[in-house]
């Protein structure tokens, strides 16, 4: 991923803290020569490897876990918000003329090798982990528990897990730093009035950071 300096982000918790806040991460393998990208909820685990690991599971029908070997080399892409920059949103462009389109977003690359965990245990663990983690803001959270053992058992066997020892994080945070303070303030502005809050905020931050 092309990253100039200004567009960086090089704190390795502050990447982590992204890919738990936005875990749906795209997978990608290679494999015959081809290349392969799997949709796929993660669980971060911060506490194992040097740079922490990635746990999900797949269908077992999904050959992904057949196409790779333990060892591979693979890639996960989160993304966080993002959205479309009108010239017209910065005040120099009505001053110079001189402002293009752009999109910003914010996203996360995680470099690791993948290890394919085809055992019940972990299988289970893995789901019950996950579980826990999306259905913990739940005023009744679902739990395992709640259906019928001989379901549970037979959607558990339905599934592979997958790890990935995470080896090398890149981040970009693309948020028109490159451009004037006034301008991303007023970037971030509009896009909170249309409701895109998330860049809004994260522009408006970006702004904040730039004029200290």
């Amino acid at each position: 991923m092309y990253v100039p300096p200004h567009f960086a982000v090089p704190d390795h918790n502050t990447l982590l803290d992204l890919i738990e806040r936005h875990p749906l991460g795209i997978l990608v393998t290679h494999s015959k020569g081809t290349l392969d990208a799997n949709h796929i909820p993660f669980e971060l685990d911060r506490s194992k490897g040097d740079k922490g690991v990635l746990n999900c599971h797949v269908a077992r029908k999904n050959r992904v876990w057949e196409e790779v070997a333990n060892g591979d080399e693979v890639l996960v892409i989160f993304r966080a918000a993002d959205a479309y920059i009108s010239p017209n949103w910065y005040p120099s462009k009505h001053e110079f003329h001189k402002q293009v389109p752009t999109w910003n977003y914010l996203v996360v690359h995680a470099h690791g090798r993948i290890t394919v965990r085809d055992d019940e245990r972990y299988v289970r663990r893995n789901v019950a982990k996950l579980n826990h983690m999306h259905e913990a803001s739940q005023p009744a959270p679902w739990k395992m528990g709640d259906a019928p053992k001989d379901f549970i058992d037979t959607m558990v066997k339905a599934i592979v897990a997958l790890e990935i020892e995470i080896t090398s994080l890149v981040g970009k945070s693309k948020l028109s730093q490159n451009k004037e303070v006034r301008d991303i303030q007023n970037a971030g502005e509009m896009l909170n009035a249309r409701g895109v809050n998330g860049m809004g905020e994260a522009m408006l931050a970006a702004a904040a950071a730039k004029s200290q």
